[in-house]
């Protein structure tokens, strides 16, 4: 276990006191494969589950009895054959022991307790579950269908995780930190390799062997790609090319299972040209702008609107937008550029707790979703909080579709010059991301900050 017994004995009791009543089903993940049964994905835990129990082992589910204060770990004992093949594993009732839980039972065991629950009228909280054996399993205990598996959840439930992950302690934090260190050397190392003729595909696997090496995985499949204009861009076996821009969207688990995230895009032939440089500096003075005014007490979406108008005014600057600024912004001029959202919550996932549903983890009654494009694919909006990590991840982006769309559309003609756009249409994309954890009057950088001035990038894509 990562955290000490007495992490994880306290936050469970969190947990049931936040949800007060009935029982709540925690199941862990199970192996999952991938092209045949015996050929199985990297195991990795559910992050709840984790969370609250330290344990990593697969086929395990967790109840609390929030009425009679009792926990039970439940499981199957692995044979000798299992032995032979993955090793010595502690039984069940070790596993419960380690982490504070007192008692254990066999998982055959789980459906008895359940359904006694419910034919008794208690509530059996659950949170959403995303993998299908998990579903059916729920479905046979419950007679919920995986179609209603969402619906059905506990919102107390999720409102208690929320509140409680959304928090990171000293302990967490650290745990972050660890992760960031390795984004650093991965970042540092795509680079160092940023060089016409190499394949994305080769860079993407080298740095992907560095998060290997160093920690658990990498957090999410890395995105780096001669195409910055498209957001998930996944890597290919095209040579790289001079005169364009290699982005690169890549971060680290550590064994931990903490998540980094970042961003940086580099110049392939070692030098920004002037029109890269107009854009990326834009870029970049939205990025520092918003650790300049992130602190707690501050909306998450009025931080990004304020990115929104730095990138707007570095557009006008340029001559790719035009009129009043507010109006643009208001208006959703910008989002033909930017048309994402600024950063999202990290932790144990990289996009944390977004498998809750991201209207209760950003969101709450006093900021909600915008329905303006762009701006709905802000993941968070909410007052910032002392302890939470948020990704600030601006970005400029020249999508030859989109472009094509709003100006047959006639869309925003008095904020967007469609004729200098049009010449554009071969540039790509530049984000730029780092980490940043809220802190009493502010905000800081998590880990070593990876090189970002455009001449320390270029010193960095010139060192071998």
């Amino acid at each position: 276990m990562l955290f000490s017994k007495d992490t994880y004995v306290a936050r469970r009791q969190a947990l049931r006191q936040r949800v007060g009543d009935g029982l709540i089903l925690m199941m862990g993940n199970n192996d999952a494969s991938y092209n045949y049964p015996a050929n199985v994905y990297q195991p990795r835990q559910d992050s709840n589950f984790l969370y609250f129990t330290g344990q990593e082992r697969d086929g395990l589910a967790l109840v609390i009895d929030c009425d009679a204060a009792t926990e039970t770990l439940f499981g199957n004992d692995i044979d000798i054959e299992d032995i032979v093949w993955m090793g010595f594993t502690p039984s069940v009732a070790d596993l419960a022991a380690e982490t504070g839980i007192g008692a254990s039972a066999p998982m055959g065991a789980l459906a008895e307790v359940v359904k006694k629950a419910l034919q008794q009228g208690r509530r059996v909280h659950y949170a959403p579950m995303y993998r299908y054996d998990l579903m059916v399993q729920l479905m046979d205990m419950t007679g919920i269908h995986p179609s209603q598996n969402r619906e059905k959840a506990s919102l107390d439930l999720i409102r208690a995780i929320v509140d409680m992950r959304a928090v990171k302690s000293d302990a967490e934090i650290a745990e972050i930190e660890r992760a960031c260190t390795i984004g650093y050397v991965m970042h540092t190392t795509a680079m160092r390799l940023c060089r016409p003729g190499r394949t994305e595909a080769e860079v993407a696997g080298i740095i992907n062997g560095i998060a290997s090496s160093d920690g658990h995985y990498v957090s999410f499949p890395s995105i780096l790609t001669m195409h910055g204009e498209i957001q998930h861009g996944c890597p290919s076996l095209r040579p790289m090319e001079a005169g364009r821009l290699m982005l690169c969207d890549a971060g680290a688990e550590s064994f931990g299972h903490y998540a980094s995230d970042n961003t940086r895009t580099s110049p392939i032939s070692g030098k920004y040209t002037p029109r890269q440089l107009d854009v990326y500096n834009t870029v970049l003075r939205a990025h520092d702008r918003v650790i300049e005014i992130a602190r707690p007490g501050v909306k998450w979406f009025d931080v990004h609107m304020e990115a929104a108008r730095v990138i707007t005014e570095g557009l006008k600057d340029i001559g790719l937008m035009k009129g009043n600024t507010e109006d643009a912004v208001a208006a959703g001029a910008h989002a033909m550029f930017f048309p994402h959202g600024l950063g999202h919550m990290m932790g144990m996932d990289v996009h944390d707790m977004e498998g809750l549903g991201q209207i209760y983890v950003g969101f709450d009654d006093e900021v909600r979703p915008s329905t303006q494009f762009g701006t709905n694919c802000l993941r968070c909006g909410r007052r910032l909080q002392q302890g939470w990590v948020m990704t600030d991840e601006p970005g400029i982006y020249f999508i030859p579709a989109l472009i094509d769309d709003w100006r047959g559309q006639g869309l925003h003609k008095e904020f967007i010059n469609y004729d200098l756009a049009e010449t554009y249409k071969d540039f790509g994309g530049i984000r730029l991301e780092d980490d940043l954890l809220i802190t009493a009057d502010g905000c800081r950088i998590l880990g070593e900050q990876i090189p970002i001035k455009p001449e320390a990038v270029e010193f960095i894509v010139g060192t071998l």
